[in-house]
């Protein structure tokens, strides 16, 4: 099997573990953990890092602090992971669903715009949808394949109608619009260490925050609401999002390779996109001038994708489609879903994920694209 996208672990990620194992630091308190929070913080450019358990619970903390309170509204992209639309269902509020740009497939921000436009009101520097009454308190962009939006015409946004941004940069750890690192441009960016993002801790997450007040409330949240350090004395409901040591120092071993990854993961994503060319009706993912995206998971509209992804997999390579649209599954059917020509149906009829591991072979690659050229040409 040629896997779809599996941790590369070839650093020092043996060496860091067994430090952990061998001085019995290996639960949520050790110093990796403050080490790796402060290698991200660094690496993405922003004052503080807080390290959760996993990417959910970082958006769950962070829309809590950005201000969603229950029957509140957030606005999201209809395509994405899972993730953050629970997020939002979390905390008793509701997503607003916005289709997605048919060439970036982000979050479409003329549409975006002219919702905010036509069906919201401004009173009190809140954000009120007139249909329902209900606030809209947040702004959740889902960086999605770690491709970003024009963040700019976002923040701006986010600024004309007082709605904060919470950034889901999950897929997108060394992603960059002109410059400034994917999870700074909003009040919180959230990131995830899966096994299938690009550096792994195998599950894990992480809040970037330049406000240090936020940030501080953040690391209390998210260790119980602890507030004693000699007495099990709580200020307020806490939550165990604690990421552990243990993971915290394979989470080092794996920053350590990052810059060595992007440049792999660049190199089969133009690999991909130069076969593509020669395949009618072949589309990539759009990156504009403005970014550079991390490359994170290599996805293709394609031709023929139901009878492609079949004939793959029955040869032995890992693929998949893009995820189901946010306003076909059932907890979020009712939601408002925001469209013109439903682009997210027909993206996620018509995409599919290929192999694009870090730690792929060049003769792998070459096998993929010599299984699509027969498929096609067949």
């Amino acid at each position: 099997m040629i896997p779809l996208s599996v941790p590369n672990l070839s650093g020092n990620e043996w060496k860091y573990i067994k430090e952990c194992l061998d001085t019995n630091w290996v639960s949520s308190v050790g110093n990796y953990v403050s080490l790796f929070e402060n290698k991200v913080a660094e690496f993405c450019g922003v004052k503080k890092a807080i390290a959760t358990s996993n990417g959910t619970s970082a958006l769950h903390i962070s829309l809590m602090l950005a201000g969603v309170k229950r029957n509140d509204l957030v606005i999201l992209p209809n395509i994405t992971f899972v993730a953050p639309a629970n997020a939002i269902k979390y905390l008793a509020a509701d997503p607003i669903l916005i289709d997605i740009d048919a060439d970036t497939w982000q979050m479409d921000l003329t549409l975006l715009t002219d919702f905010l436009k036509s069906e919201t009101l401004v009173i009190n520097e809140e954000c009120i949808h007139k249909k329902s009454q209900k606030k809209i308190s947040a702004i959740l962009p889902v960086h999605v394949l770690g491709n970003m939006c024009d963040m700019e015409t976002l923040m701006d946004l986010s600024i004309q109608h007082h709605i904060p941004v919470v950034e889901d940069s999950t897929e997108a750890l060394g992603s960059y619009y002109k410059k400034k690192h994917a999870g700074t441009f909003g009040k919180f960016g959230c990131l995830s260490f899966n096994g299938n993002k690009i550096i792994t801790t195998g599950g894990g997450g992480m809040i970037l925050c330049d406000d240090e007040d936020l940030a501080k409330k953040a690391k209390h949240l998210t260790t119980q609401a602890k507030a004693s350090s000699d007495e099990y004395y709580h200020d307020e409901v806490g939550y165990n999002y604690r990421l552990v040591n243990i993971l915290a120092a394979m989470g080092v071993a794996q920053l350590e390779q990052l810059p060595g990854f992007l440049v792999r993961k660049k190199q089969i994503n133009d690999t991909y996109n130069q076969f593509f060319k020669k395949i009618h009706g072949a589309f990539p993912q759009k990156i504009n001038n403005n970014v550079i995206p991390n490359n994170w998971l290599y996805t293709v509209k394609l031709p023929n994708q139901e009878n492609l992804r079949k004939y793959l997999i029955e040869r032995n390579v890992e693929v998949r489609p893009l995820w189901v649209p946010m306003n076909q599954l059932p907890a979020f059917s009712n939601d408002f879903y925001i469209n013109i020509e439903n682009v997210s149906d027909k993206l996620y009829k018509t995409c599919l994920s290929l192999p694009c591991s870090t730690g792929l072979s060049n003769d792998q690659q070459s096998e993929v694209i010599s299984l699509l050229q027969n498929f096609y040409h067949d």
